[in-house]
């Protein structure tokens, strides 16, 4: 049986055979004439004290027909439909939402009464901003998209809700401003979302890997953001945005490199101190990523690159390590990526412990004992906190650090060269959703430059990024 049958009995006993488990609650009652009903509904999710105050104690004082417009008027839940697929019925059950079944009718009623645990607004952990708002996305997608809409309140704004998943069943909302979006990447969404074919989708990240154009990309394809302040200014940008039910980071797409040496203090600061900050957090990156490779090539190959007493001092520091340069380097950052996983997995006080004892006993005992220099620690020490400097990168840059610093190693100099004019190639090759990702560079586009590396003043960004291709390229008159 597929569909509601007439006979109760008969289709109490599919809804069971559909929803075994033991958390969920099968509850009879009969109204004023007599007719019988039954409400299944999932005991963790449900708002118990609504159903019984919405549903049941209207129902048992009504004494009017069976039919389900009649039924549906006489209970007072804000949120009432019906349903006759059986599999819909119980995807509602499960989702949180009681459904009623009564004798002589093929339909079921669905009341929107359920209550999912949501944690509170509150500030993001990864995204900490001393000026602007505070307010960070939960894993309740309901409640994301009302901080959304509490933002953006316009008719524009159109968020169409898709379920993907197997069996997690999970919502996603994808937002999007109709008239400043282009159609062709708000269609793409949809259609690679829909296209999903997995059993569980527990997090967002889970989504970026089918919604990018080269899932193997070097650098990532899709932003992301804890913030609805944020969020909601890319979608005005022309984006289309993502929010998956369960995770608090929510994504934008198209997306482009220079998104990620951004933050939302820019806007909130003078211009000058957001270029400041911009051209700051770009030149730590390429510290953290060049600094150890250079090292390695200077003293292997290159000893000319190295002023005249850095040199005497690096050589004194150096003469007793039993390692190469190469893999004393190579072993210091193993550390440094082993003592930051640790400190992160474990409990937050003794992830404290342990940074002081990685950072204090373990470097100072390794370099007391000859085993590593002091130069190698204070490069890595130097590289490991520029990579924090643009936090959304340091996936791609740890990796790619490792790679300079092996070629480095391998081949010196040119081997540096040589990867860098592979790096920069596959960046200015790359697209997503047919937006370039090295945007407004590669090409480039004057006018954006306005709020790329550099920060104009907020009277002087009158248009859209052109490079997203949005039809409403004006925002401010």
């Amino acid at each position: 049986m597929k569909n509601v049958n007439e006979k109760l009995d008969a289709t109490a006993a599919a809804m069971k055979k559909l929803l075994p488990a033991q958390d969920i609650l099968q509850f009879s009652f009969s109204d004023g004439t007599g007719r019988q009903y039954v409400c299944f509904f999932a005991d963790a999710i449900t708002d118990k004290d609504l159903l019984g105050e919405q549903v049941f104690r209207p129902l048992m004082e009504y004494r009017g027909e069976a039919r389900a417009k009649e039924i549906a008027a006489h209970v007072t839940a804000p949120e009432v439909r019906t349903e006759r697929a059986l599999g819909k019925l119980a995807a509602e059950v499960l989702a949180g939402n009681p459904v009623l079944l009564w004798d002589g009718m093929d339909e079921g009623l669905i009341a929107g009464t359920k209550k999912v645990p949501a944690r509170a607004v509150s500030e993001p952990p990864t995204d900490v901003a001393i000026k602007g708002p505070r307010e960070g996305f939960v894993e309740d997608v309901k409640l994301n998209t009302a901080l959304v809409r509490k933002r953006l309140k316009t008719g524009e704004l159109k968020i169409e809700f898709l379920t993907v998943g197997r069996r997690s069943q999970t919502a996603v909302a994808v937002c999007w401003l109709e008239g400043t979006s282009v159609q062709s990447a708000v269609d793409g969404v949809k259609e690679k979302l829909s296209a999903i074919d997995i059993d569980n989708v527990p997090d967002s990240s889970y989504l970026a890997r089918f919604l990018s154009d080269r899932p193997y990309s070097l650098v990532k394809q899709v932003g992301t953001t804890e913030k609805p302040d944020i969020f909601c200014a890319k979608i005005a940008e022309g984006r289309v945005g993502v929010i998956a039910d369960g995770s608090p980071i929510a994504l934008t797409l198209p997306y482009m490199l220079v998104e990620d040496f951004q933050s939302s203090e820019d806007y909130f600061v003078p211009a000058a101190r957001a270029t400041f900050t911009r051209f700051l957090r770009l030149f730590a990156l390429l510290v953290a990523i060049y600094l150890p490779a250079f090292y390695i090539a200077s003293q292997l190959f290159k000893l000319q690159l190295l002023p005249v007493k850095l040199l005497l001092t690096i050589a004194g520091s150096i003469q007793d390590i039993p390692l190469s340069p190469s893999l004393e380097m190579l072993l210091v950052l193993l550390v440094l990526e082993v003592l930051n996983e640790a400190s992160i997995r474990m409990p937050k006080y003794v992830g404290m412990a342990l940074s002081v004892v990685g950072a204090l006993v373990l470097g100072e005992t390794a370099v007391s004992a000859g085993f590593v220099s002091t130069p190698a620690i204070i490069i890595v020490a130097f590289s490991g906190i520029g990579l924090y400097a643009v936090p959304n990168l340091i996936e791609e840059t740890s990796v790619l650090r490792l790679a300079m610093l092996l070629v480095a190693g391998s081949v010196g100099t040119y081997g540096i060269l040589l990867l860098s004019g592979f790096v920069l190639i596959y960046l200015v090759s790359t697209e997503n959703y047919g937006v370039p990702l090295a945007a407004p560079f590669a090409p480039l586009t004057r006018r954006d430059l306005r709020d790329a590396l550099l920060k104009y003043n907020l009277a002087s960004l009158k248009t859209r990024p052109a490079a997203l291709g949005s039809p409403n390229r004006r925002r401010q008159k």
